[in-house]
């Protein structure tokens, strides 16, 4: 399991100098003062001086808003827009991350580091002689200056240091900037997928720990009758995606809610599902096409608690001994019941090969199924953690759901680790039924 900080920094300002002089500074008088009279006045001028600079302080810090900017540009590369498939999506990741990169480069060394905050692009659009990049830049200003100016400045600096790099061959003349609203810039960037506001900070391994506020934002609570049956993950604003034997007594959507947030009472909110896809092909006690979605009514609105994961693409792949994580309501030990608050573990992707021998699964794992966990046991999903998110993070944080909670034998027993849906597998199933 993990547990998570968030460190915090004070400064201390102080400057007493020049009323120490006037304090003692009377010449021969002094000899008929009282020591407290001495006293008296240099304590009172040291409690002036430190609410005066509390009071500055505390103006200077108050007034700070956090301001959006969407800037865009062209990188200059036809062949990255003539190609598709497998070397398009590696292309487009790479430029994604070189393109952050860069910005951060850019204001980090600037003179504006200070007021810089992060950057993150949001779209990449193949065009006939590049790719078009959608950016959002975060700064930290107070509001004593006009923000035209800012703007004006934030630009110059870019289109100064861009025309400089030679890390991407960008086109200088298609660099544009606009300020944005607080509330459509903060939603836009927290509408990108598998961003979490919580750092994840990774010590030790435990089993069970309980979940920290906002740690895993798409993690949802599939209900009937305000019970939790099984877990789920946020893929859109208006869909989740699940286990299909979460359904196999039940399908009908009026008899399901879904909520969101670490614990199942009090939910953080509550949705009413619309609708059950249930994977054409899953027939239970069969444990292939163990998948489904579902849609539900109304549509959330994105925040730091609740935000979707990323789907990875069809020709994406895992590699064995990859550290993945797993959340879920569910039971701590096999028979026990379902859990109020949200817990997370940490586990490593099994390969097929260690999984499929005689004494562990054998032909049990079909296509469209892995394992994670430890051979030796003790860290594993269980009763009521099905369909819930095994996610994994790339090296820019960002969060991918690669498995779907399935089945397993017992919990946690030694050579039977967790099964669950590769969600590469069924992507394009995913693509044709939610349109993501």
């Amino acid at each position: 399991m993990i547990f998570t900080k968030i460190a915090h920094k004070c400064i201390l300002v102080e400057k007493v100098d020049f009323l120490i002089f006037r304090a003692v500074g009377f010449g021969n008088q002094s000899r008929d003062l009282k020591p407290w009279m001495i006293v008296l006045p240099l304590v009172l001028s040291l409690m002036v001086v430190a609410v005066a600079i509390g009071l500055l302080a505390h103006f200077l810090t108050s007034d700070l808003k956090m301001e959006y900017y969407h800037s865009t540009f062209k990188i200059s590369d036809p062949q990255v827009s003539s190609n598709s498939g497998q070397n398009n999506e590696y292309q487009f990741k790479e430029l994604r991350e070189m393109s952050e990169n860069l910005v951060d480069e850019i204001f980090i060394g600037s003179a504006l580091s200070k007021h810089y905050i992060k950057n993150q692009v949001v779209r990449l659009t193949p065009e006939k002689d590049g790719v078009k990049v959608d950016i959002i830049m975060v700064f930290q200003f107070s509001s004593t200056e006009q923000r035209v100016r800012r703007e004006k400045k934030i630009l110059n600096i870019l289109n100064r240091n861009i025309r400089n790099t030679r890390a991407l061959p960008i086109n200088t003349s298609s660099v544009e900037l606009n300020a944005m609203s607080s509330s459509t810039g903060k939603l836009t960037v927290q509408a990108c997928c598998g961003k979490r506001v919580v750092p994840l900070i990774v010590n030790r391994i435990m089993s069970g720990d309980i979940a920290a506020k906002s740690a895993w934002p798409w993690q949802a609570s599939l209900q009937r009758n305000n019970i939790h049956h099984c877990g789920a993950s946020l893929i859109s604003n208006t869909w989740l995606i699940t286990a299909a034997h979460c359904f196999k007594n039940n399908a009908n959507p009026h008899q399901w809610t879904v909520s969101f947030g670490t614990t199942i009472n009090p939910p953080l909110m509550k949705r009413n599902v619309k609708r059950i896809i249930v994977h054409e092909k899953y027939h239970s006690p069969a444990r292939e096409y163990d998948i489904a979605v579902v849609q539900f009514s109304p549509k959330v609105t994105f925040t730091d608690d609740i935000r979707r994961i990323c789907l990875p693409e069809a020709s994406a792949s895992f590699r064995p001994n990859l550290t993945v994580y797993i959340t879920g309501f569910g039971a701590l030990f096999y028979g026990g019941e379902s859990q109020n608050d949200l817990r997370e573990a940490r586990l490593k992707i099994i390969s097929d090969d260690v999984c499929k021998q005689p004494h562990v699964y054998g032909i049990d794992i079909k296509f469209g199924m892995f394992c994670a966990g430890y051979l030796e046991g003790i860290y594993d999903a269980c009763r009521g953690d099905s369909g819930g998110p095994l996610v994994a993070k790339d090296l820019k944080d960002t969060w991918y759901l690669i498995g779907i909670v399935s089945w397993g034998d017992n919990c946690g027993q030694k050579n039977k680790p967790g099964v669950y849906t590769k969600v590469t597998y069924y992507r394009k199933w995913i693509a044709s039924k939610t349109g993501l």
